[in-house]
């Protein structure tokens, strides 16, 4: 295993998260150490998604691992240029949250079941429908790349006040 680097996380707001990202035109070496740089830096948080423009990086990629169960095998899955090919009329709510607006979680309503393809670290087209936490997740992660935030699907007032609590919360680390 070569040696992983926790990244910094940006602190929403900030321009780079509501960028579209660029595709990832082909793998290199660089790229899958990346995406563990990306796995490491998201264990750590601690957090189950993490997408690239979340660490100031503007390509399609993102890491997800939802395996909560203890003692239970972690799925740590690296994403490049994934997409979602089909989503079911069935909707779930969770209450997301996000490491780029630390602390704050609000109920967002998203379809239950997606079919998602991506290229895998190795290379390789895979397909795969995803239910329950996993496709909150995913959606929640592809949406980053598009320059979606979680807090864009809530009421205005709500978001505003979420904002303006992550400025705050960037003016106090600003001062440390």
């Amino acid at each position: 295993m070569p040696d992983m680097a926790l990244r910094s996380i940006l602190i929403h707001p900030d321009p780079r998260l509501k960028k579209v990202c660029d595709p990832v035109p082909d793998l290199s070496d660089e790229l899958r150490g990346l995406a563990d740089d990306m796995l490491q830096t998201m264990y750590d948080a601690p957090g189950i998604g993490l997408a690239a423009p979340q660490i100031g990086i503007a390509k399609r990629l993102i890491v997800l691992d939802c395996v909560k169960e203890e003692g239970a095998e972690p799925r740590p899955l690296a994403m490049f240029n994934p997409e979602v090919l089909a989503s079911s009329d069935e909707k779930n709510v969770y209450e997301e949250g996000c490491l780029s607006i630390p602390e704050q979680y609000a109920e967002v309503e998203r379809p239950a079941e997606v079919t998602v393809r991506w290229m895998d670290r190795d290379g390789n087209e895979r397909e795969e429908t995803f239910d329950g936490l996993w496709a909150t997740c995913v959606q929640h992660e592809i949406d980053h790349l598009n320059g979606v935030l979680f807090i864009d699907y809530l009421k205005p007032l709500k978001r505003q006040l979420i904002t303006r609590k992550m400025q705050k919360l960037k003016r106090e680390r600003a001062r440390d």
